[in-house]
């Protein structure tokens, strides 16, 4: 009878009228600053998988569009990069928390921590995978994920009482959130899992209205009309939220801070074969391009909303991409046996894998240092079996991230595989992945318009991380106020000027 409900509400979520996305808007001229006195609300939005060649290869085609509409009163960051690992955890936490993973300590979708027990083990062993995906639901076959996450699915501290550690907890830095709840005004935000309860910060009540259904219920990821009907389901929470009202109906003033991330475009780029992208040049094919139409009419509404409850004049709207995805030249794509890296470290000590996440990459996390040098001259021995054109460790690797050595989550090292290898089962119907360092997996578009404002191009490189200290910038709050400003030294956006 429940699931009955349910497929009657992603229905209903399917049959939401389309909103006329297109707004005639003659340009401005290009002021040297953009002003943002007038900001009461922000409204993130953002399109996984999005590259900033997207932006303006669909903007170029679609002139009428919503996002071009955005882009005309935006200013346009075209040098802009996600954190690294360019994965959807640390992608939405730097935009959340002005941090990488430097400071927030939270690299994956699947890491390890050194000092944490494994859930259910009461403790007696230390050393621990840490999952934030569906595994950790109290059901994973639910579209709330059976109302949430499981405390019996999570690791446990063997320093506090072997208590339960929940996503919120491995944080180690606080949230925009947090910091604009701490000044009195509200927020929200809508997300794909129930793992990302995450943003809530440290103190894990840092979201007044969180929406985080489930996004492997119904195998939503594996259809594109059923990611349509996902998106669907939480546009219409920030709808309802840019109404004043809450996720369960009742009037609430429209807070300071909202949004979303459309999942459409990523299942798209790389679901199986027929999908992605046609040529080099980034030309989508004809389901990528009605991802790009669905996801662009999505955003048409989000603004019709806007207008509806004339909110516009106070209303900053930024636009991201947690990641991007590689390859758009689906010919370079190549699938290597994701259990080969992880069988040759294992050949150095058996058992000395703790944890490897692979993608169009691989984080390693040892369970003994002290074997990454032997490790690394296995997997060179066999680099061409393993399609490995880089192995970042040492040194190195802590331009990016603290010393594995001391620091407990930090990974051992990184490979970086020849262009195109995507590690994954070998009949794998994927074409294209996320979660390295290359331009194709972190050169993602950001737009941020004030009320106000007008078209401008800034060139210098910008990343992600700069989202979460404009924002209280925007807000009329001190970006110092966030942890992760203060040890990376974050800046605000540039071209943005308070009145």
């Amino acid at each position: 009878m429940r699931l009955n409900r349910v497929a009657v509400f992603f229905a209903i979520a399917l049959s939401i009228a389309a909103v006329n996305a297109a707004f005639a808007q003659k340009a401005r001229s290009t002021p040297k600053a953009h002003r943002t006195g007038a900001v009461k609300h922000v409204l993130l939005i953002g399109i996984d998988g999005f590259h900033a060649l997207d932006l303006e290869n669909y903007v170029a085609s679609h002139p009428q569009s919503a996002l071009a509409e955005l882009k005309r009163s935006s200013l346009t960051y075209t040098d802009a990069h996600t954190a690294h690992p360019s994965d959807s955890f640390p992608g939405i936490l730097s935009m959340v928390t002005g941090g990488t993973p430097f400071a927030t300590g939270v690299y994956f979708e699947t890491s390890y921590d050194r000092t944490l027990s494994p859930a259910g083990s009461k403790c007696a062993t230390v050393g621990t995978s840490l999952l934030l995906d569906e595994s950790i639901d109290i059901n994973p076959d639910a579209v709330d994920g059976g109302g949430g996450i499981s405390p019996e699915k999570v690791p446990l501290d063997p320093k506090h009482g072997c208590s339960p550690v929940f996503p919120h907890d491995l944080l180690r830095v606080n949230t925009v959130f947090e910091v604009i709840k701490a000044a009195g005004m509200r927020t929200s935000w809508a997300d794909k899992q129930p793992g990302y309860e995450i943003v809530n910060g440290p103190s894990g009540k840092g979201v007044d209205d969180l929406f985080l259904p489930e996004l492997h219920f119904n195998a939503s990821s594996k259809s594109l009309e059923k990611i349509k009907a996902f998106d669907d389901l939480r546009l219409k929470f920030v709808l309802d939220e840019i109404a004043g009202k809450d996720k369960t109906g009742e009037s609430i003033p429209v807070p300071a801070l909202l949004g979303m991330t459309f999942q459409a475009v990523t299942v798209g780029q790389k679901l199986k074969s027929g999908m992605g992208y046609v040529d080099i040049a980034g030309t989508p094919s004809a389901p990528l391009l009605e991802a790009m139409d669905y996801t662009d009419a999505s955003i048409g509404k989000l603004l019709a909303a806007l207008r509806a409850q004339k909110l516009m004049d106070s209303t900053a709207i930024i636009f991201m991409a947690k990641h991007g995805q590689s390859p758009i030249d689906i010919t370079k794509r190549q699938m290597v046996d994701e259990k080969l890296i992880p069988s040759i470290i294992n050949s150095v000590q058996d058992g000395l894998l703790g944890e490897s996440t692979a993608d169009d990459m691989v984080f390693v996390w040892l369970k003994d240092h002290s074997k990454t040098d032997a490790v690394v001259a296995a997997l060179r021995a066999r680099e061409k079996e393993a399609h490995i054109r880089k192995i970042v460790y040492g040194r190195e690797l802590q331009l990016w991230f603290p010393d594995a050595a001391s620091d407990s989550r930090a990974p051992d090292f990184v490979v970086e595989p020849d262009f195109g290898v995507i590690y994954a089962k070998p009949n794998g119907p994927g074409i294209a992945e996320h979660g390295g360092f290359l331009d194709e997996d972190t050169h993602i578009p950001i737009m941020v318009a004030v009320p106000g404002g007008s078209a401008q191009e800034i060139h210098a490189a910008v990343a992600t991380a700069q989202i979460a200290p404009t924002i209280l910038q925007l807000l009329g709050l001190d970006p110092d106020r966030l942890k992760a400003v203060q040890i990376e030294k974050t800046q605000v956006l540039p071209g943005l000027k308070t009145r």
